[in-house]
């Protein structure tokens, strides 16, 4: 597949030129005035920038530098700003929440300072945003939804309705009916790369419900039983799926409920499958990565107690109520709580309460979503809270009066003093930069690893193909990305969802990737690498061969109906949760290395979702209120 045409033209160049044409400059020119930096014109939209985003170039490199090769940079002999009340490293959820909740301790005068590496704020809550044939779309490129926010401490619960959201109102946004009432089902494509040919099963009928291996009804039976037919696997491997599909037998008979649990605990599920339930690798490799973008890993590093928890069709036989396992899921709320621009509306909220200005028509949960910010004034010296971007901490420790925090902005090292601060940035990098941690509390920060993931999204000039298909979400075992959806059907704000297969549309696609048959630990860090070797062009030819692949008999043509793509790479994405098949027993939210690692560390605090152990908002959250917290009471 080649390159699409007229895709990733916003290069760094085009970048510096735009910029200092604004100045009547040359590109390097308006960087070395610091007007432009590496990686795109300073001043320019962030969410309306295409290629590649979440960690993009320029945000990781001095990190990188500090963690990777020992570098140090000379602290400054000069105070950038005046004192700050409180400093905040991470711009994320965690950072802005931080920064709200401070200001009830502090007054509304206080002044704080929040400094990011990225060029916008938000974190992993990132907006995207196009224009397509005249038509805005919005997606998200990282944080998606409020998940079970019936479930949320106190804490998060208020800190949301303060920000003016109110979830009630998303059973009226989010149009639960759109994908049946539109014929759009579940679809498996197997590429012609690792299965011989291009082949696309399709389930328009049973909407979005589950699987697309589940079954209910006769109607579903037989659609379930048509797939296995036409799968391209041995006869004898298609009668033992079938055996266990279909016949839903107990493939762990013999054994009481409560050994089953532990037996099924403490193996992989892909484990469980071979050799009790008579599937076999290759069968097992059509499952693997289903979940991939939940945990972030395949059922070769999950247990089987967790494709109980998960209700996955091929434990039906078990007689094993997920409701009844250790930890199980909520199941009392649909998962509908769904900005356009996912969570970035909750980060946006945040900051239009800090620094009215930059988000003047941000008054409310509707209003936010069409809200335009001004990033030229972020970082206002009469603001009493600042916003820095492109900004990455190398140094924070305390000193007698305080805390001081150095930090590298276009290749520069800048140092700025205050009463306090909150590490609300990744908590790995924290033994690097914070000299005053002891090294047991380093330790404990080394144990966790992110989970890699590249959130993507296609804007479509259509979404016809689809239709045609009868395909909303498609699951593909060794494709580039294992999950790819059209976008949400959510209209708030003034802001209207595709109402018909003729109009533009968002497609998210996910890659994730790993490295099976190792700990999810290992796979985390080994998917990390293979991520940073990835280029823009890398994701944009294996996106356009998948979506070419599974939709071509159906028209998809990548030249007629893609108009971008936004590449939204997070090599350090989800926060590490506990996996009771790798991590010792006890380690949970409440347990483990994180507790460890957040202590206060003198006049400095710790948020953040890794130190809550919970990749959801309502984990940043929590840590922002325990953070303050610490600091004040």
């Amino acid at each position: 597949m080649s390159k699409l045409k007229g895709i990733n033209r916003r290069d760094f160049l085009s970048g510096m030129a735009l910029t200092g044409a604004m100045f009547g400059l040359t590109p390097y020119e308006a960087m070395a005035k610091g007007l432009a930096l590496p990686g795109g014109p300073l001043w320019t939209y962030p969410p309306e920038r295409t290629g590649m985003r979440g960690d993009h170039k320029g945000s990781f490199e001095v990190a990188h530098a500090v963690a990777w090769q020992g570098k140090r940079y000379d602290r400054p002999k000069d105070v950038t700003d005046r004192p700050y009340d409180l400093i905040i490293v991470g711009g994320g959820i965690s950072g802005l929440a931080t920064a709200v909740m401070a200001q009830d301790k502090l007054g509304s005068r206080a002044n704080i300072l929040i400094l990011d590496n990225h060029d916008d704020f938000g974190g992993h809550a990132k907006r995207n945003e196009f224009n397509v044939n005249g038509q805005s779309l919005i997606g998200y490129g990282g944080s998606q939804s409020l998940e079970a926010p019936g479930q949320y401490s106190k804490v998060s619960k208020a800190f949301i309705r303060r920000l003016g959201i109110d979830t009630e109102k998303f059973y009226r946004y989010f149009d639960q009916s759109f994908y049946t009432r539109e014929g759009l089902g579940q679809g498996l494509y197997l590429d012609a790369e690792h299965y011989g040919k291009d082949m696309l099963f399709a389930d328009p009928a049973q909407g979005l419900s589950g699987s697309i291996w589940r079954w209910d009804k006769p109607a579903e039976k037989a659609r379930v039983e048509a797939l296995i037919a036409g799968l391209p696997v041995s006869d004898a491997e298609k009668k033992a799926l079938h055996h266990v599909l279909i016949g839903r037998p107990d493939w762990l008979t013999g054994m009481e409920a409560s050994a089953k649990v532990s037996w099924l605990k403490a193996r992989s599920f892909e484990a469980c499958l071979q050799e009790r339930a008579g599937l076999s690798a290759k069968v097992c490799g059509l499952f693997r990565n289903e979940v991939t973008s939940y945990w972030g890993v395949g059922w070769d590093a999950l247990s089987g107690l967790e494709a109980v928890r998960l209700g996955h069709p091929l434990t039906v036989g078990l007689g094993l109520d997920p409701a009844r396992m250790p930890e199980p899921y909520a199941e009392d709320e649909p998962y509908i709580f769904h900005f356009p621009d996912g969570n970035a509306s909750v980060a946006r909220l945040a900051l239009a309460k800090l620094i009215p200005d930059a988000l003047p028509d941000a008054k409310d949960m509707d209003s936010v979503v069409g809200a335009r910010a001004h990033y030229d004034r972020l970082d206002r010296r009469e603001n009493p809270v600042r916003v820095r971007l492109m900004s990455t901490a190398v140094d924070a420790h305390n000193t007698k009066d305080g805390v001081e925090v150095t930090y590298v902005r276009g290749g520069k090292a800048e140092r700025v003093v205050a009463r306090h601060a909150v590490m609300a940035s990744w908590n790995h990098m924290l033994p690097f930069i914070m000299p005053d941690m002891p090294a047991a509390q380093k330790d404990a920060l080394h144990y966790a690893e992110k989970a890699p993931l590249a959130y993507i999204n296609i804007a479509l000039r259509n979404w016809k193909p689809f239709a045609d298909a009868g395909v909303a979400r498609l699951y593909s075992p060794k494709a580039l990305c294992a999950s790819a959806m059209l976008d949400f059907p959510v209209s708030m704000g003034g802001y209207l969802f595709s109402r018909a297969p003729e109009d533009p549309i968002l497609m998210h696609m996910a890659h994730i990737p790993t490295y099976p048959g190792h700990t999810m630990r290992e796979q985390y860090n080994a998917g990390r690498h293979i991520m940073y070797e990835m280029s823009f062009d890398d994701y944009e030819k294996g996106v356009l061969a998948q979506l070419s692949g599974a939709f071509g008999r159906h028209g998809f043509d990548a030249e007629k109906h893609v108009a971008a793509i936004t590449v939204n790479r997070w090599p350090h994405g989800y926060a590490y949760e506990y996996n009771e098949l790798f991590d010792p027993p006890g380690y949970d939210r409440n347990h483990g290395p994180h507790v460890v690692g957040r202590q206060k560390v003198g006049n400095i605090a710790i948020a953040n979702s890794d130190s809550s152990a919970a990749a959801f908002v309502n984990g940043a959250i929590d840590a922002a209120a325990r953070a303050v917290t610490d600091l004040w009471g």
